[in-house]
């Protein structure tokens, strides 16, 4: 009887514990698991090599600017990762799907409490490139992790070079892979942004090419409340609305007549 009392008297303030601390909002290298429906962000870097297979190169970004230098897996895992940290190397897989090469690269973060000499990564964002660039319509069906949401009033913005749409509930582990200052008072979603290096069409249209996009978690509060004057809101390009709405008529561009140039 003793011991079944101190047995329930134990859990109970474990349960306290948790409800108090928010022990279990943090990831656990055994219980790491993605924050989302994407399936690869919260993931550890080991629980991805898991899934996906040992990356075929290691990149490391050389300014903030996408400028990379690209190794081979064998020579980073034997020389250069004692030379960057390895939080600043990216796994790179690259496939081919449709005759279009897409590149999957995988950013890590780690937990600041972590004070070992092999810390554990986990995923923070996937940078995915497309080469050549494919229209707006077509990146679902390359794309087999990217799920938009259908309803036309999905949080949907964007800007002359990219468009981000958020999908799904937010997630309060998410906020370990979040570098915002103002993380823990905001909710963050799972967010993909979709970028167009030529510039988007106005009138945006599912013909609009895509360059590359990022799988990654972003707040809806955030965008609304400081970035409201970069970010115009559109409606959800991935909406049956979308692609049943009437576009304006486009003016002809008219030719400028050429002027001739004189010597001096």
């Amino acid at each position: 009887m003793l011991l079944r009392d101190a047995s329930h008297t134990i859990l109970m303030l474990l349960v306290a514990l948790v409800s108090t601390t928010g022990i279990w909002l943090h990831p656990s290298p055994a219980f790491a698991a993605p924050y989302f429906e994407d399936g690869y962000l919260g993931l550890t870097q080991t629980e991805l090599h898991q899934q996906l297979g040992m990356p075929q190169a290691v990149r490391d970004r050389k300014s903030a600017l996408r400028v990379f230098t690209y190794y081979a897996i064998t020579d980073w895992e034997k020389y250069f990762r004692k030379l960057v940290s390895p939080e600043n190397g990216e796994d790179v897989y690259t496939v081919t799907r449709e005759g279009i090469e897409i590149r999957y690269s995988f950013s890590y973060t780690f937990d600041p409490n972590d004070e070992s000499d092999n810390r554990t990564l986990f995923v923070r964002l996937v940078d995915i490139e497309f080469s050549p660039a494919v229209p707006l319509s077509k990146i679902p069906a390359l794309v087999p992790e990217f799920h938009p949401s259908e309803n036309p009033t999905a949080p949907s913005f964007r800007s002359n070079i990219w468009i981000l749409l958020f999908t799904g509930a937010s997630s309060p582990q998410a906020r370990f892979i979040v570098k915002e200052a103002a993380k823990d008072t905001l909710e963050w979603s799972l967010a993909y942004q979709l970028f167009s290096l030529q510039g988007l069409s106005d009138p945006l249209t599912s013909k609009s090419l895509v360059d590359r996009m990022e799988v990654g978690t972003q707040s809806i509060d955030l965008v609304k409340q400081r970035q409201r004057h970069t970010h115009d809101p559109i409606l959800n390009p991935y909406s049956r609305e979308f692609s049943q709405r009437q576009l304006p008529p486009q003016v002809p561009s008219v030719k400028k007549i050429p002027l001739p140039k004189y010597a001096d």
